[in-house]
């Protein structure tokens, strides 16, 4: 699906349009994930929808595909892993989200939200080992959020150039987020240490 044929669906369907091709690209079908977030930033820039609305919807899209996946998870146990390691194209990202939970236990849940195809199995992966729904939406749901607001403020601001970003973020999402991670945190010490020396500052002048 294309940006254009997208709008075209938004402009028809509204929200519901904006969270069933976000869903049906999470459970699987050949959407990229990514590019839709973008598309539903893009979407809210040209007014055909609102940014809060939208932005939920786009959320609660991310989270109820990567749910259906944890609860298939759990309802096929190990049988449904052992059939994706028989199929060839599913054995690198199995491995991949394997040692991800081994490696990092919970926190892979968040971790795969930064590596597509993965981020659909690690749920899958965590339901099927019986991971109550308590914990796993404690880590899905609040990295869900913060992946779609981050995707979904670039094709805000971005989304003229929404093929480009998709495939930079789709090869380099997790440098990506590594390097925008560590800009907000650059951005956020130096606002701090600015506000402290702002207030010695002043601390002298009162003196």
């Amino acid at each position: 699906m294309d940006v254009h044929a997208f709008i075209g669906l938004v402009g028809q369907y509204g929200y519901g349009a904006l969270f069933f091709c976000l869903w049906l690209g999470i459970v699987g079908l050949p959407l990229p994930d990514e590019a839709i977030v973008m598309a539903g930033g893009l979407v809210t820039a040209l007014g055909l929808l609102q940014p809060i609305p939208a932005f939920l919807v786009t959320c609660c899209g991310v989270i109820s595909g990567l749910t259906f996946g944890y609860c298939l998870g759990r309802l096929l146990g190990a049988r449904g892993v052992n059939r994706l390691r028989a199929r060839h194209r599913w054995r690198a990202p199995l491995s991949t989200s394997l040692r991800l939970i081994r490696r990092y236990g919970p926190v892979a849940i968040c971790l795969s939200y930064c590596f597509p195809v993965v981020r659909h199995l690690v749920p899958y992966l965590v339901g099927s080992s019986g991971m109550n729904y308590t914990h796993y939406s404690l880590y899905s749901y609040s990295a869900g959020c913060l992946w779609t607001l981050l995707y979904f403020t670039l094709g805000y601001w971005f989304g003229d150039s929404l093929a480009s970003i998709s495939g930079v973020v789709e090869q380099w999402g997790w440098w990506l987020l590594f390097g925008l991670v560590v800009v907000g945190l650059g951005y956020t010490m130096v606002q701090g240490m600015r506000g402290r020396l702002h207030g010695r500052c002043n601390d002298l002048d009162g003196g």
